[in-house]
C-alpha cells in the first residue's frame, strides 16, 4: 500500500488516544510526519516513547501503521474522519480497536526539581550507542551506585508500563537515599541506537557492564560498590553481567526467570489460555502446537517448518478460546493469513532464537557477589512458584550463601499490588509498589554498599 506524500491535510502532528484490548484501555500517542520521502510516523506505548512506526500509509480515508516487536508487529488500521481517527488493532492473536484524537489538554505543571543532580549521559557498547539519564545524590560522595536494566519489549529508561514509571519511581526512591543511579533507553528506543530483534539477553549484558564503565570512571562514585538491578529479563541479564565481571559488587532481581526461555513462554501460553477461557483439552492442544513451535525455533528451522508450526499454534489458540473472547475476530483462517508473516518473522529474530533456548541457572551458578531475588505472590509472568528454588538451588550450587529471597503478597509483576496477576489488568491498578518494597530495597544495598 502506497504512502500518501503530501496532500495529507490535518494527520501531521501529534494525536492522542489509547488501545482497548478486551476492555482495557492502553493510553497512547502517536505523532505523523510529512517528508519528502513519504509519510512517517512515531508511538508512544506502554512505555515506549517515539518508537518507529513501520508501512506507514494515508490512502483515501484509510489510515495504516505497524508497530515493529520483538513479540510480533502490532498492525493498526483506521479511518481518518478529520478530528478523529478510529480502527482495528491487531498483534498476532491479539484483536481490539484504537482511537486517536487530537490533544486538547492544557500543558502539564512545571516539573519541580528534585534534590538531587540529573544528568543525560550516552555510552557505547560496541557500535550500540544507549543513552540515559544519571542521578546523583547531594554531596561529596563517593556513593554506592547502580545500573538499571528493563525487562524484555521496548522499554524507555523509567520501564514505564502503563502509565506507571517503575524504574523512574526507584531511581528517585534510591538517589534521595544516597545512591545513584544509571537507567537507559532500551536499544532502538529513545536516544538509545541499535535493535531489540537483533540483539540477545547476552548482549544486553554488555550493555549494562558499559554502563557500570561509565559509572566507575566518574569521581562521585564508589568504584568498590557498583551494581546492576534489572527487572524480568532484566534480572538475568544482571546476572549474566555478574557471573562475566568481578566489577560487579552486587545484583537486585526483580521477578527473575529461572526457567528455561521455552519452559516460560510455555507456561506463559497455558497461562493466558485458561485466562481467555479454554477447556483442559483445549489448553492440551495449545501446548502441544507451542512444544512443536518451539522445538522448530530452537533448531533454528527455516519458514518452511516455522509456517505451518504457527498456523497450528494460532488455530489452536483461537479455538481455545470462549465465545466472548472470539467476537470480532471474523474469519479465522483469514484472520490467521493477516497474521501469520508478522509471527513469522518474530520467531526467526535473533532474540527469539537465543531467549528459548537460555537457561539462566548456567549464570547463577557462576555468580558469586550478594544478589537480593524479589518474587510477587501473584505475577503470572514469571510466577515464584516455579522459578524460586530452581533460582535458589542454582546459587546454591555454585556456592553462594549471600542470596537474599522474599516473595511479596498480592504483587504482581510490576511489584503492583493486584488481584489477579494478569497483564490486562494493569491499566486499572494503582500507580504503587505494595508496601515496603521500596524500603526493602534501599536498606538491603545499604546493607552491601556500607
Amino acid at each position: 500500500m502506497p504512502a500518501k506524500q503530501a496532500g495529507a491535510p490535518g494527520l501531521a502532528g501529534r494525536w492522542e488516544g489509547a488501545v482497548d484490548v478486551g476492555g482495557v484501555k492502553l493510553p497512547c500517542a502517536v505523532v505523523f510526519s510529512e517528508t519528502t520521502t513519504g509519510l512517517t510516523a512515531t508511538m508512544d506505548i506502554q512505555g515506549a516513547k517515539g518508537a518507529p512506526l513501520a508501512a506507514v500509509s494515508f490512502v483515501g480515508k484509510t489510515v495504516h501503521f505497524e508497530l515493529p516487536s520483538p513479540l510480533g508487529a502490532a498492525t493498526f488500521e483506521g479511518t481518518f474522519a478529520g478530528t478523529a481517527i478510529a480502527g482495528t488493532f491487531v498483534q498476532g492473536v491479539t484483536r481490539g480497536t484504537f482511537t486517536l484524537a487530537r490533544p486538547g489538554a492544557p500543558p502539564a505543571p512545571a516539573r519541580v526539581p528534585p534534590p538531587y543532580r540529573e544528568e543525560e549521559v550516552t555510552f557505547a557498547n560496541g557500535p550500540v550507542t544507549l543513552a540515559g539519564t544519571l542521578t546523583i545524590p547531594e554531596g561529596k560522595g563517593p556513593f554506592p551506585a547502580l545500573v538499571m536494566v528493563t525487562g524484555s519489549g521496548p522499554q524507555n529508561r523509567d520501564e514505564e508500563l502503563f502509565g506507571f514509571k517503575v524504574f523512574g519511581v526507584i531511581a528517585d526512591y534510591f538517589t534521595r537515599r544516597g545512591v545513584a543511579v544509571l537507567r537507559y533507553d532500551d536499544r532502538g528506543m529513545g536516544g538509545s541506537t541499535g535493535s531489540l530483534a537483533t540483539a540477545t539477553t547476552a548482549d544486553f549484558a554488555g550493555d549494562a557492564l558499559a554502563g557500570l564503565a561509565l559509572l566507575a570512571g566518574r569521581p562521585e562514585i564508589d568504584r568498590a560498590h557498583l551494581g546492576v538491578f534489572g527487572h524480568s529479563e532484566g534480572a538475568d541479564v544482571a546476572a549474566i553481567a555478574a557471573a562475566r565481571s568481578p566489577n560487579v559488587a552486587f545484583i537486585v532481581m526483580m521477578a527473575g526467570m529461572a526457567l528455561r526461555g521455552d519452559a516460560v513462554l510455555r507456561r506463559q501460553a497455558e497461562d493466558s489460555a485458561r485466562a481467555l477461557g479454554g477447556t483442559d483439552e483445549q489448553v492440551t492442544r495449545i501446548l502441544a502446537a507451542h512444544q512443536q513451535l518451539m522445538d522448530a525455533v530452537r533448531t533454528n528451522a527455516g519458514p518452511d517448518a516455522l509456517a505451518p508450526a504457527l498456523r497450528a499454534l494460532m488455530q489452536a489458540q483461537i479455538e481455545g478460546r470462549s465465545a466472548a473472547n472470539r467476537q470480532g475476530m471474523g474469519d479465522v483462517n483469514a484472520f490467521i493469513d493477516k497474521a501469520l508473516p508478522a509471527a513469522l518473522a518474530q520467531n526467526q529474530n535473533t532474540w527469539i532464537r537465543f531467549f528459548v533456548g537460555f537457561d539462566p541457572a548456567t549464570a547463577f551458578a557462576h555468580v558469586k557477589c550478594p544478589v537480593f531475588a524479589l518474587f510477587g505472590e501473584k505475577d503470572t509472568q514469571v510466577r515464584p512458584d516455579l522459578n524460586k528454588a530452581p533460582l535458589e538451588a542454582a546459587f546454591a550450587q555454585g556456592g553462594n550463601t549471600r542470596v537474599t529471597v522474599k516473595v511479596y503478597p498480592e504483587a504482581n509483576h510490576l511489584f503492583v499490588k493486584a488481584v489477579t496477576g494478569q497483564v490486562w489488568e494493569y491499566p486499572t491498578l494503582e500507580k504503587a509498589f505494595v508496601p515496603g518494597l521500596l524500603d526493602d530495597l534501599v536498606a538491603w544495598v545499604s546493607s552491601v554498599t556500607r
